[in-house]
C-alpha cells in the first residue's frame, strides 16, 4: 500500500489540514483557526498539536506518510524550510517551520508559497487536467498566482515569479499596495472591481441601481456589482466590462510569454463564472498572438478551497520522488 500525505494550507483566518493518499484523493480533512496572537508564534505549535491529535484519533503514525507539503503567505526560503513577512500572520522574522514539525512528528516537510500551490492543485486534480503547462491566477482580495511551465513551478531569481496580480494593465492607473501604479490586482481583484465601479459612477449619468447605491453611500461588494450586472444595470455591466478587459489584457501577455495548456481562474471574484469568463475570453483573443489564441483555454477553477491541501500533498509528492 502506498504511504499517505498529510497537506496543509495556511491561511489568515484559518488552518486547512487533510491527509490524502498518493493518488490526490483526500481522506479525512479539518480545520482550526489561526491564531495570529505574539507574533504568531502559536500558530506553528498549534499546527502541529493538531496532527497528532488527529494521527491518534484516525490510528496513524508517522510510518505511515511519505512526507508533508504546505503552502504558506509571504517569502517562502524553501531550502531551509523558513517563512518570513507573511504580515496577515504576524510573522515578521523567519519562522523556522519546517525544522519545528520535522523534530516534533517526524515526518519530512516541503514549503511552498500559498499560489504556488494552489495551482500545484488544480494543475494535478483540479481544471489543469495534469497538463504539465498551467498557470492559475486567484482573485480575491488581491490578485496572486502561480505558474506551472514544462511540469516545473516557476519562482524566478529571488521567489517572485508568478507576481501576476502585479503585472501594469493601466500605466499611472490606481495605487496599488506594491507602491506601483495600475497593477492588475488594482482592477480585478474583489476590492479592485468596486474601485472601478466608484470611478464610472463619478462620470456615469444614465439610470443605474449600482450608482444610485454608491452616490448613497451604502457599502458596495464585487459581488453586488456581478449580480446587479447579471441583471442588466448599464453602470454594473460597463464595470465588469471594464475589469475583463484588464483581466483579458493580462491573460493575454501570460499566453504570448508561455502558451500554457490553460489559464485557470479561481478565487472569490470567479464565483461571477461563465458570466465574468465569456467576457475575459472575448478580450483574451482580441489581444493574443493567433496560435495562442487556439491553444491556450481560460477555465475555471474546479477544487474550490480544496486547492491548497491538494496542491500541498502533491507538492510533497514531486519533491520526495526528486
Amino acid at each position: 500500500m502506498y504511504k499517505k500525505f498529510i497537506g496543509i494550507d495556511l491561511g489568515g483566518t484559518s488552518v486547512k489540514l487533510a491527509i490524502l493518499t498518493a493518488e490526490g484523493d483526500i481522506q479525512q480533512k479539518w480545520s482550526i483557526p489561526t491564531n495570529i496572537n505574539d507574533e504568531g508564534t502559536h500558530i506553528v505549535p498549534d499546527i502541529i498539536a493538531s496532527i497528532k491529535h488527529h494521527l491518534d484519533l484516525y490510528q496513524l503514525t508517522a510510518e505511515d506518510f511519505q512526507a508533508i507539503g504546505m503552502g504558506s503567505p509571504g517569502a517562502v526560503d524553501r531550502e531551509v524550510g523558513t517563512v518570513e513577512g507573511a504580515f496577515n500572520l504576524n510573522w515578521k522574522t523567519p519562522q523556522p517551520v519546517r525544522e519545528a514539525i520535522v523534530r516534533e512528528i517526524g515526518i519530512p516537510i516541503f514549503i511552498d508559497n500559498d499560489a504556488n500551490v494552489a495551482a500545484l492543485g488544480e494543475k494535478w486534480r483540479g481544471a489543469g487536467a495534469d497538463d504539465r503547462d498551467v498557470v492559475f491566477v486567484t482573485l480575491g482580495t488581491g490578485v496572486g498566482g502561480g505558474i506551472i511551465a514544462e511540469g516545473n513551478l516557476i519562482h524566478g531569481t529571488a521567489g517572485s515569479g508568478g507576481e501576476i496580480g502585479h503585472m501594469t494593465v493601466e500605466p499611472g492607473g490606481f495605487d496599488c499596495t506594491c507602491g506601483k501604479k495600475g497593477c492588475l490586482e488594482t482592477v480585478a481583484s474583489a476590492t479592485g472591481v468596486v474601485k472601478l465601479a466608484r470611478k464610472h459612477a463619478e462620470e456615469y449619468a444614465g439610470n443605474s441601481q449600482l450608482k444610485f447605491i454608491i452616490d448613497d453611500g451604502q457599502e458596495i461588494t464585487s459581488k453586488m456589482i456581478f449580480d446587479l450586472a447579471k441583471e442588466g444595470d448599464e453602470l454594473a455591466v460597463l464595470v465588469v466590462d471594464r475589469a475583463a478587459y484588464y483581466l483579458g489584457l493580462a491573460c493575454s501577455h501570460i499566453g504570448n510569454l508561455l502558451n500554457p495548456a490553460y489559464i485557470v481562474i479561481g478565487g472569490g471574484v470567479s464565483a461571477a463564472g461563465e458570466y465574468l469568463l465569456e467576457q475575459v475570453r472575448t478580450y483574451f483573443a482580441e489581444f493574443s498572438f493567433p496560435n495562442v489564441k487556439k491553444t491556450t483555454h481560460i477555465k475555471l477553477a474546479a477544487l474550490g478551497n480544496d486547492a491548497g491541501i491538494v496542491g500541498a500533498a502533491y507538492l510533497a509528492l514531486t519533491e520526495i520522488s526528486k
